[in-house]
């Protein structure tokens, strides 16, 4: 696989894993004396990715202090910071346009707290194959939000399971398959003259206004461990998980 470039979006405030976001960044949450974002750096870098973009903003100088280890390895780390952020996860990747500017191939975005033993090069191989404008890891799993796909696993909506809202990309669809996100992302850099340049937004809104035109599809990658860890109690079930 040839080398590919990747972002870590770390920004957020982690309301939910108070009280610990309130004197750190949730970057820094530790499982089995590594943090998270320590660990999604390894994880990465074991699929022979070691040029990485991590956006920050909560506690932004933790962070970026954390990343001076990595000055002296063979992993850049370049850090998108948002000063007047949080821009959440589409502003955020749009923010950060500029440290892509010079990349023709896909590349992975992966939320910073989540933890996974999911095979990227699999998934990869799987996007350059049919070559979507963008694939998303998911996984057949209970959560308060999932994205509905059609039998192609094509993106055709999105549905919140406590308040019943449903999103549609270009008008309703019936059997659909929902699935939960992974925070994996796979993504074309074409992306970028589709979507807006600035601002605060979610990359879930820009793939659904996208899908209407082009083509997003799900990875599923069900029976792979994949784990949420936005909760203290998560914490507790990661250490089991994640040595």
């Amino acid at each position: 696989m040839q080398p590919i470039k990747a972002m870590l979006f770390a920004a957020g405030l982690g309301t939910r894993l108070k009280p610990f976001t309130e004197h750190h960044p949730k970057a820094l949450a530790v499982v089995n004396d590594k943090t998270l974002l320590e660990r999604n750096i390894a994880y990465l870098n074991s699929f022979g990715i070691h040029d990485i973009v991590v956006n920050v903003h909560h506690f932004a100088d933790q962070v970026i202090d954390f990343l001076k280890r990595y000055a002296h390895t063979d992993t850049h780390i370049a850090v998108s910071h948002e000063e007047d952020g949080p821009y959440e996860t589409g502003g955020g990747l749009a923010f950060a346009a500029a440290h892509f500017k010079d990349v023709t191939t896909p590349f992975v975005v992966m939320n910073v707290d989540m933890l996974t033993n999911l095979d990227l090069v699999g998934m990869i191989d799987f996007h350059n194959k049919i070559n979507p404008l963008a694939t998303l890891a998911v996984t057949k799993r209970e959560s308060s939000r999932q994205f509905l796909f059609d039998d192609e696993m094509r993106l055709v909506g999105w549905r919140n399971n406590l308040t019943g809202e449903i999103k549609w990309s270009a008008g309703e669809v019936e059997d659909v398959q929902p699935r939960s996100f992974s925070g994996i992302h796979v993504i074309d850099p074409a992306i970028f003259g589709l979507m807006p340049s600035s601002g605060t937004f979610s990359i879930t809104d820009v793939y659904l206004q996208l899908a209407a035109n082009s083509l997003v599809v799900g990875y599923d990658h069900s029976g792979d461990i994949i784990l949420d860890v936005g909760k203290p109690e998560s914490l507790i079930k990661a250490a089991v998980l994640f040595q």
